[in-house]
């Protein structure tokens, strides 16, 4: 199965199942959803094919990219990304910016972490940073930190995180 499922077994915070039904509409697709400021993210989790597994059961970490952080990356790269040839590498970013289980950003303030994402690689957390004084995600600071959904937590960010 593809990472497009994340069906990966067991892994880092829990495990996780994409089979089952979708969620509530407070699932963290819905959430993303109705924010303005996240409509270039759902326009890629789109075009990916990731809502379903969004909508499932989780639990998802999900580091969301906001408009802006979409608008700050090279002219025509999201319009490239969108496009259907080049969905292998969409969804590589996406689930780059996915981690398995719930992680509130009170679990890491103050500390420095790696964790794994879906997308199988890391990424690194420094709570101790930030442009809000609180958790940096590589490049990138938690703007709006603990949007809780259904089926996890989504931090905004305000960069695109390249794996």
């Amino acid at each position: 199965m593809d990472r497009r499922h994340f069906i990966l077994g067991t892994v880092a915070l829990g495990g996780l199942s994409a089979c089952a039904a979708p969620m509530a509409a407070n699932d963290i697709v819905s959430i993303a959803s109705g924010n303005d400021d996240f409509s270039t993210l759902v326009a890629a989790v789109q075009a990916a094919g990731l809502v379903d597994t969004l909508q499932g059961p989780g639990p998802f970490t999900v580091f969301a990219p906001t408009n802006a952080a979409f608008a700050a990356l090279p002219p025509g790269t999201v319009d490239t990304l969108l496009r259907p040839e080049n969905r292998a590498q969409l969804t590589d970013i996406l689930t780059y910016h996915v981690v398995p289980g719930r992680i509130t950003a009170d679990q890491l303030v103050g500390r420095r972490t790696r964790v794994a994402t879906v997308q199988g690689g890391t990424v690194h957390i420094d709570g101790r940073v930030g442009k809000t004084g609180a958790v940096r995600v590589n490049n990138a600071n938690v703007i709006l930190p603990d949007i809780i959904a259904s089926n996890g937590v989504i931090h905004a960010i305000d960069a695109v995180l390249m794996p």
